[in-house]
């Protein structure tokens, strides 16, 4: 076998080989199973790289994936599982919970929940790819969009599907629940929970376990990073409606400016992470937009400041909080801002805790990872300031859960990143492109 066949097979199967271990393959038959999945990637591999790039091109917003529901759905039920549709409701006139639960049973066993997030970004990609997305949405609002998915969430579907045939094939090979989710509403935050209260848990075994995966542009495909504990961070909106009295420009003595009061609370705001919080609790405090003032030379009403925090402990983004609002209201009467002006600060709902990976979880599968890639291709990973929903079907800890990262850039491509200095693309960015085909085999 040449070199490149033995990378090529080496990297083959990661997560089939995860599930199985997770679903109790019976003893002295991991390598065979590991051969028999090897195989069905390889012949169902063509089809998923079209598919993929079939749902690369017709991205769909937070909770308006209704297609990319509906054909996930679909793909599962041809595969053999019990599949339900139309699970999690949103606040969007038009459109219905779009997401999916699609069941297997196999016996006694544990109950295995697998998650992919299927929604899409407000992204004009700019890719050039042939199969680039040129779609346009009305996002909630009612304004037209770009919409791509900058976020490798089509990879994601699309080695749930793979995942689905081939544990389907492979059904002698292990025993239990096989729940696979398809997520609505990732980029939102509101995803998980909206399936949570529509009672996915009620209406479906409720798992022992659950596993996700992400796409990694930081990582050459056919390698897999692990990250125990901590793997990604909580993230916290605020919106703070900086009040003031309007006025002419030319007079701003009888005013209360609230843009300069607002420029105070943005800066001030930088001191709760240098000064407020231990060096060693991460934090980010993020003033991600401001909209005040119509023209130049008139004193506004208001300032509206849509904030984001990242914190790993909840005590940290508890302090956080209130430190926000704490600095708004002093620097507005430091400006002798009346008592019916002070700022106003709301806490939104859209906002998801820490990932926690379980210790004992991440370390079961290693073995099987390693099995399946070779020593050198799994990874331990740091852990980073994004945030995730995922890990809210693990209802506080009380059900492991483990998300891992999968290579999905060309060692060539990162190699030359190195070496000029300049990052590779990363999610969110309309350059963002997973290599397809190694990365969903």
């Amino acid at each position: 076998m040449s070199r490149h066949h033995r990378s090529a097979a080496a990297r083959r199967a990661a997560a089939v080989c995860a599930v199985l271990a997770l679903l109790a393959a019976p003893a002295g038959r991991a390598a065979d199973s590991d051969a028999e999945a090897r195989a069905l990637v390889d012949r169902d591999l063509p089809g998923l790289v079209r598919y993929y790039q079939v749902l690369h091109a017709a991205p769909e917003l937070s909770g308006m994936e209704e297609q990319t529901a509906a054909n996930l759905a679909q793909e599962l039920r041809a595969a053999g599982f019990e599949v339900t549709d139309h699970i999690g409701k949103f606040n969007i006139p038009g459109f219905k919970g779009y997401g999916v639960v699609a069941l297997m049973r196999n016996g006694a066993g544990p109950t295995l929940l697998v998650r992919a997030d299927m929604d899409a970004l407000p992204v004009e990609e700019k890719t050039g790819l042939p199969y680039a997305s040129k779609r346009r949405m009305k996002n909630p609002a009612g304004v037209e969009v770009p919409v791509m998915h900058a976020c490798g969430h089509d990879i994601h579907v699309t080695s749930l599907i793979g995942v689905a045939r081939v544990m389907a094939k492979l059904k002698d090979r292990w025993h239990g629940t096989l729940m696979l989710v398809g997520q609505p509403a990732e980029e939102t935050i509101g995803g998980a929970q909206a399936m949570l209260r529509d009672g996915v848990y009620q209406r479906f075994p409720r798992p022992d376990l659950a596993l996700a995966l992400h796409d990694n542009g930081d990582l050459p495909v056919g390698t897999i990073g692990l990250t125990p504990t901590f793997a990604l961070a909580n993230s916290t909106n605020i919106d703070v409606t900086v009040r003031g009295v309007g006025g002419h420009g030319s007079q701003p003595q009888d005013a209360k400016d609230p843009i300069v009061l607002a420029a105070n609370i943005i800066m001030q705001l930088q001191t709760i992470v240098s000064r407020e919080t231990s060096p060693f609790d991460q934090a980010v405090v993020t003033v991600g937009t401001i909209h005040g003032g119509l023209k130049r030379n008139i004193i506004p009403d208001e300032v509206k400041l849509e904030i984001n925090i990242r914190t790993y402990k909840a005590e940290v983004r508890d302090h956080v909080i209130q430190a926000v609002a704490r600095i708004a209201r002093a620097a507005a009467l430091g400006a002798a801002m009346p008592e019916d002006r002070l700022p106003v600060v709301t806490l939104l709902e859209e906002s998801a805790n820490a990932l926690y990976n379980d210790p004992g979880l991440v370390e079961r599968l290693r073995p099987a990872l390693t099995r399946a890639l070779g020593a050198g291709n799994v990874r331990d990973y740091p852990p980073i300031m994004a945030s995730e929903d995922f890990g809210e079907f693990g209802l506080d800890g009380k059900i492991p859960v483990m998300m891992f990262w999968v290579g999905a850039n060309s060692a060539e491509t990162l190699a030359a990143a190195k070496q000029s200095g300049t990052p590779v693309p990363s999610p969110h960015s309309p350059q963002f492109a997973p290599v397809p085909e190694p990365t969903l085999q």
